[in-house]
Order: structure tokens, then sequence, then C-alpha cells
């Protein structure tokens, strides 16, 4: 009776289970068909898009005449046309089959198959494990929304004061770099299109000035100034490091891809524009002086505060093809706190996301 009862009672359960498994995920694939259903236009009008521009630049390369152009463009539309009405029949016709038959659909249980990822359940006879049921199902998302990929930027960095050029900054301008690293999400603001994206994340950057005319910084109470310095510099470099938290909204066309058993949204090869802004904090500031004093090299490397802003915000921008993009930055907070003149850092690079 105990080896009767160790059996069948986990057996009873796992049917049980079973058949509340399947209800649910067939209930839940009508759902899926039913929002399915809705894309297929806006679906079949993208792809459409996608075609015609393809027609319409073979046409301006002399590939295709006019008239030809205007056949393959008809035919494109029509076969979209078509496409729309068959892919609603079908998702009706399924949705119809599962409906009537409670999603028992002799040969088809696999597709309906409870979706996790493993599961397992087991019983004992005799001390002896028995291994009753063991699942295992992954399938990719239909649809993604959200992507994610680390940037990595790198270019030149200055600083200036309002109404100030390049020309007339007192740091060096192919001297003065930035880089900056971090990870950024990218989520589609809309359900069927792909036009307008949000792009956000966290980044570390990097900010070196390099001072002109054997100048280093000193800070001297609340204030920090430029001042030459005593001996003859082989290196004048300052380095502010911060943490922010980029937020861009991201336009630019797409290509719609669709698969067996998912869609896509490609930006591969296509024009990108970000705008949008920044903040954060800055972590540390550090100096770094190389001279030579009496014959000897020395190598000082001054980490303090500086009275740099602790506090950093600003705007950002980029613009580019696939994953090599054009970037700026500006902050608009101060470099410094105190100072007789603002001084406004700023770069210009390129940005990678890879």
């Amino acid at each position: 009776m105990n080896i009767l009862t160790r059996f069948f009672v986990p057996l009873a359960l796992l049917c049980c289970l079973q058949s509340l498994s399947a209800q649910e995920a067939y209930q839940k694939r009508i759902e899926e068909l039913k929002t399915l259903r809705e894309q297929v236009e806006t679906q079949e009008k993208e792809a459409l898009k996608d075609e015609i521009r393809s027609i319409e630049t073979r046409e301006r390369d002399g590939e295709l005449t006019e008239g030809e152009a205007r056949t393959l463009k008809e035919e494109a539309a029509r076969k979209r046309a078509l496409n729309i009405q068959d892919r609603m029949d079908m998702i009706d016709r399924e949705i119809a089959l599962l409906e009537r038959n409670e999603g028992d659909v002799l040969g088809s249980r696999r597709a309906y198959a409870v979706d996790s990822e493993s599961a397992e359940i087991r019983i004992r006879v005799n001390e002896d494990p028995w291994v009753v049921w063991h699942g295992h199902h992954r399938s990719p998302p239909r649809d993604r929304r959200t992507y994610s990929d680390l940037v990595v930027a790198v270019g030149f960095n200055n600083a200036l004061s309002k109404g100030q050029s390049l020309e007339e900054s007192p740091y060096k301008l192919a001297g003065s770099r930035f880089f900056e690293m971090g990870w950024a999400w990218r989520t589609r603001v809309f359900q069927h299109s792909n036009w307008l994206r949000l792009h956000y994340g966290f980044s570390f950057q990097f900010n070196g000035l390099k001072p002109e005319n054997n100048q280093y910084f000193v800070a001297d109470g609340g204030e920090t100034t430029l001042q030459e310095f005593e001996y003859e510099l082989d290196k004048s470099k300052f380095r502010m490091d911060n943490l922010v938290f980029p937020v861009h909204f991201e336009v630019g066309p797409s290509r719609y891809r669709e698969y067996k058993d998912r869609f896509r949204y490609s930006l591969k090869k296509q024009f990108r524009l970000g705008f949008g802004g920044y903040a954060g904090f800055n972590m540390s500031t550090r100096q770094k002086l190389k001279y030579t004093r009496n014959g000897d090299r020395v190598k000082d490397k001054l980490k303090r505060g500086y009275n740099t802003s602790d506090f950093i915000y600003g705007l950002s921008a980029y613009a580019g093809v696939d994953r090599v993009l054009l970037y700026a930055k500006y902050d608009l907070n101060p470099v410094f706190q105190n100072a007789e003149t603002d001084q406004h850092n700023v770069s210009l690079g390129l940005r990678f996301d890879l």
C-alpha cells in the first residue's frame, strides 16, 4: 500500500499539473496569435517601404528604367496586399482550430507545450528515485524590443569659457583627450514601429586636459588656477573621472526582418541620430607632472579635489551608420567651482556600439 501511494499520488498530481499547464499554454498561444494579427498590416507595410526604397535606389543608379521601376513597385504592393490577407486568414484559422478543440490539436502538442526552461517531477519507490517527467523548453521571444551594447568612445577634449574659441583655449588641442566606456540599453518606444528608440545606460568618463606654456593647476583655498611651474615640464596632465547616466532619444530607419518563429528590426547599415544628455558624479580628480630637477627625473601624481564640480550634467549627441558614430558632449556644469571665469568641458570624437 505504501508503494502504491508513493507512485500513484504523484502520478495523479502530475496529470493534473499537465492538464492545467496545457490549458494555460493554449490560451497564451491564442493571445499571441491575436497580437500577431494586429501587427500583420504594419509589418507588411514596413517591408513594402523597404522594397520600394530598394527599387528607387536601383532606378537612381541606372539599373532600372522608370517603367521597370513602376512595374516592380506595383508587383511589390500586390504581393504585400496578398500577404496581409493570407497571413490574417492563416491566423484566424489557427485561432478557430485551437478554440474549437480547446488546444487539443492532433500532431500539434509540442507547439503548445508548457513554456518552461526546465521542470522535473521525481517520486521514490523503495527509496530509489524515479524521474516521472522531465521537460525542457526554451524558445526565442517573438518580439524583442530591448537590446544592449558595450559603448566605447574616444576623442579630443577641451574646456572653454563663454565667448572663447578653441584657439584661445589654454589647453593643448591634440594633447587633451577623453575616453568613455559603459553599457547601454536601446528600447523601441512604439510597439509596431522602430523609428524612435530610447537609449539609456551608464558610462565612465575620463576627461583629460593638458595645459600649455609650462603651466599646472594649483588649488588655493576655494579657487583653482593655472600657474607657471618652477621647472621645465615634460608633461602636465589633468584628468577628471566621472560616472554618468546618459539618456538619448534615437531616431532613424531600420529594416524589418521576419523569421519562422520571430521577427526583428535591424539597424545594420542604417543611419542613426541620437540626442539627449547625461547626469552623474565626479569620482576623482588627479594631476600628473613629469619634469627634471637637479638632474633627476621626477614624476608627481597628485590626487586631490581641485574644487571640481561634484555633480556632472550636460548635453550629448551622436550620429552615424551602424555601430560607428560621431559623438559630441558638453558639460553644463563648470569644471571648477568658485572660479573667476566658468569653464565647461567639451568633447568630440568617435563612439562605437559594440
